[in-house]
């Protein structure tokens, strides 16, 4: 016997449109102020668009970044990025992190003695700790990153808008783009007026949220496609309502589950990818 879970009745009917214009104006101001914010605020670039140096560790001990970044952190050196990197070719005592480091606030780059600080430090915490690399990001480089993650952001709504008006009608593409936009607005928006680090995972989830969200909106489409041919003398008001009321326990089950996923990870996650589950969460 099937078992199906219903979080929504099935004759729910709320009237999702009695607080449009409310609803319409909140979300128009929350994205005036977030456009707002990213230009007078900026936003609080990590070392991927700021530049710096990256050192790679390698050791026969398992990588603590615990114990790395406690041992950084009395060097004072502001933005220090630590990643430990997992691949299926290392031997069983290869253990390896990347260490990133921001430059020193009045310098470019990251200076020669602020390398062997830090080299010495971990070497305090781990005596079988070598440098296998150092590579160094200058802003240039750094510009051209930030370049790019914006040109991945706009490819990706240009491709989900051409999908929605080929598979729908230009209306509907239209309105599947200004929510994408909507979502990615406001949450660069948060993450500059809280300051919070923005950096290439950001990106990726911010991409996430492209698809995430184009997903839903898809179902609903498809719905609302069918509502119009079966009910062709209802208001377009009554259809819409009618056709988010009848796909309400999706969405539900949809965003529930997917919220379950993210606290667990922003609990179990660590450091490295909570800036991304942060993101997701505020975005989805």
């Amino acid at each position: 016997m099937a078992f199906r879970l219903k979080l929504v009745p099935t004759h729910t009917n709320i009237d999702f449109f009695k607080w449009q214009w409310i609803t319409f104006g909140a979300s128009v101001l929350a994205v005036v102020i977030s456009l707002l914010s990213v230009a007078v605020l900026g936003l609080n670039f990590g070392i991927d668009f700021k530049g710096g140096t990256t050192i790679r560790t390698e050791s026969t001990q398992a990588v603590d970044v615990g114990e790395y970044r406690a041992a950084l952190d009395t060097l004072g050196l502001g933005d220090v990025s630590i990643t430990q990197v997992f691949d299926p070719t290392f031997a069983a005592d290869q253990h390896v992190a990347m260490v990133r480091i921001a430059p020193q606030e009045g310098s470019e780059a990251v200076t020669p003695e602020v390398i062997a600080e830090v080299e010495t430090a971990l070497q305090a915490v781990d005596p079988a700790i070598t440098f296998p690399s150092v590579e160094s990001v200058g802003p240039k480089v750094s510009q051209e990153l930030i370049w790019k993650a914006l040109l991945s952001i706009l490819a990706g709504s240009a491709g989900i808008w051409i999908y929605v008006w080929l598979r729908f009608e230009w209306q509907f593409a239209i309105g599947s783009v200004a929510a994408l936009v909507h979502d990615v607005v406001v949450t660069v928006g948060v993450f500059s007026i809280f300051q919070l680090k923005f950096d290439l995972t950001i990106v990726a989830a911010l991409l996430t949220i492209l698809g995430y969200s184009i997903n839903d909106t898809v179902v609903i489409f498809d719905r609302l496609r069918e509502n119009l041919q079966k009910y062709k003398q209802m208001p377009l008001r009554d259809l819409m309502n009618l056709t988010t009321n009848e796909t309400l326990s999706r969405t539900v089950m949809t965003a529930t589950t997917t919220f379950l996923a993210l606290m667990a990870l922003i609990i179990f996650g660590g450091d490295v990818i909570r800036g991304f589950v942060f993101a997701m969460l505020f975005g989805v």
